[in-house]
């Protein structure tokens, strides 16, 4: 079996997308809009219950509530890493 990073941190992002770190240190971008119709995820539609996500406590996933929540594998497999923001001349 495959282990894969555990998060440490997890942020709530602008249309439904979240920003997940990584023990490693690699932070990848999470994009939720696809799981919104599926009936375990609709939860996710409230902004306010979105924004309320968090790291489980032994970071083998993000949480929201007991019954709403993403693996770790499933952000590090399908999350896109975050670019670095190329700040140009002043």
């Amino acid at each position: 079996m495959r282990t894969y990073p555990r998060v440490t941190l997890a942020q709530a992002l602008p249309a439904k997308r979240l920003r997940v770190t990584f023990e490693n240190g690699e932070v990848k971008l999470y994009d939720c809009t696809p799981l919104l119709d599926e009936p375990a995820f609709q939860p996710l539609r409230d902004e306010a219950f979105f924004r309320n996500v968090s790291p489980d406590r032994h970071g083998y996933a993000v949480i929201w509530n007991d019954a709403v929540d993403l693996a770790e594998s499933e952000l590090w497999l399908h999350g896109t890493p975050e670019q670095d923001v190329t700040v140009g001349p002043r």
